[in-house]
């Protein structure tokens, strides 16, 4: 039956080329879009370079304090999390890092944008980042406040060309020179909680780390022992936060939360507005309304094509076929349609990411068509195919006999 079903279908797509070129491009530019989309997503969430620990890492983004009357939100401060986090039990680590500043240096009278970030040595025990060369500088450096540094290695090729081995070699930014001491695979700008061209020990921060207020500029990542133990970290955090004084008469509440990654990565930066809500809605509403307008484009040609296919659909009826029969026919014609739409909309997919990538648009950013990708691709072809299908079906299931045969 299907076999049959599935020759008409060609054969009613090959009677009407243009509508079926227009079907088909709605399709395929709507799945490319959202396979574009699902693939940056899915890089950006679930990529685990160099935060392989994250099921078993909780991440401090935040800290706001409340009154009144008016209300302070920002990055921890480093004092905040160097002094108060040591306290609790159940983490084994605790990284501190702050957010990447940006600057300018010169090779060869050519100027090169550098991004350049602090954290202290517990940070590349709790992050796996994947050296080239070298090494992370330890715990003893940093307190030392050594000049050195570990480097990206788009930095290495943008500051020292084509050498082999730059360990030992000295990099300057922000007129200053450090010394080099290890080279790591690069990461991508969207992960922004980790990324950065250039580390540093935080005891070189031009800014007064020991400046002892909540809130600075800084993240920080508690490792717990196990993944079990994310729930008991969690709670010792809150508890922690509710134990502080105030710093000011002019709060009398504060919050911080020790998050996920993804809840982290989407805070906000208040207490009142869920990052994760408003990204789920944003994504949803941004899929719907794409798919909307080509469904119902695909919904009317569809409806044309009944009216074309009124004789047949009568002579069909006249011998006995049942409005069940012709609605699943039309529908499975329907998906056939769309899942061809859905292999160009893939084929399109791949060329698109193949350009963003040897592009490089975004910076150190890779996309793919993984399984995840091309799951949801066909879930999506199948609804679409569904939705655009299942109202033309139930016109053309209530045609009259008689009318059908007098439309011819």
């Amino acid at each position: 039956m299907l076999k049959n079903y599935f020759k008409i279908a060609i054969a009613v797509l090959r009677r009407r080329k243009f509508f079926t070129a227009i079907s088909l491009f709605g399709i395929s530019f709507t799945l490319t879009i959202l396979l574009v989309l699902t693939s940056f997503i899915d890089k950006v969430v679930g990529d685990d370079y160099p935060d392989r620990k994250r099921d078993r890492s909780l991440y401090i983004t935040r800290l706001e304090e409340d009154g009144l009357n008016n209300m302070s939100s920002s990055q921890p401060s480093f004092y905040f999390l160097n002094h108060y986090t040591k306290v609790l039990k159940t983490p084994i680590k605790i990284g501190i890092s702050s957010g990447y500043s940006g600057t300018n240096t010169y090779v060869n009278n050519k100027k090169i944008a550098v991004n350049y970030k602090y954290t202290n040595a517990d940070y590349w025990d709790i992050l796996e980042y994947d050296f080239t060369e070298g090494k992370a500088f330890n715990k003893q450096q940093v307190e030392n406040a050594e000049k050195v540094a570990v480097i990206s290695a788009d930095m290495k090729k943008a500051y020292f060309g084509d050498e082999s081995s730059v360990v030992g070699k000295y990099i300057e930014a922000d007129n200053v020179k450090y010394r080099v001491c290890g080279v790591v695979k690069n990461v991508p700008i969207t992960s922004y909680l980790i990324y950065s061209d250039i580390y540093l020990p935080y005891t070189l921060s031009k800014t007064d780390y020991n400046y002892k207020g909540y809130r600075g500029g800084y993240t920080g990542i508690l490792l717990a022992n196990s993944k079990s133990d994310l729930t008991k970290m969690h709670d010792e955090y809150e508890e922690m936060i509710h134990k502080l004084p105030m710093e000011s008469k002019e709060f009398d509440r504060i919050y911080s939360h020790a998050d996920t990654y993804i809840r982290g990565y989407l805070d906000t930066g208040s207490e009142e507005k869920s990052g994760l809500a408003f990204a789920l809605t944003a994504i949803g509403l941004f899929a719907f309304l794409l798919m909307l307008l080509p469904t119902l484009n695909l919904v009317n040609i569809n409806i044309t094509r009944i009216m074309e296919r009124s004789s047949e659909i009568g002579v069909r009826k006249a011998f006995g076929a049942s409005s069940k029969t012709l609605v699943y026919q039309f529908i499975v014609e329907n998906l056939i349609l769309t899942l061809l739409g859905g292999l160009i909309g893939i084929l399109f997919s791949i060329i698109i990411i193949k350009i963003i990538n040897s592009e490089n648009l975004i910076a150190n950013l890779e996309l793919s068509l993984n399984f995840t990708v091309l799951w949801v691709g066909l879930i999506i072809c199948l609804v679409f195919g569904f939705l655009s299908g299942v109202y033309p079906a139930w016109r053309m299931s209530k045609l009259n006999v008689v009318n059908a045969l007098k439309a011819q």
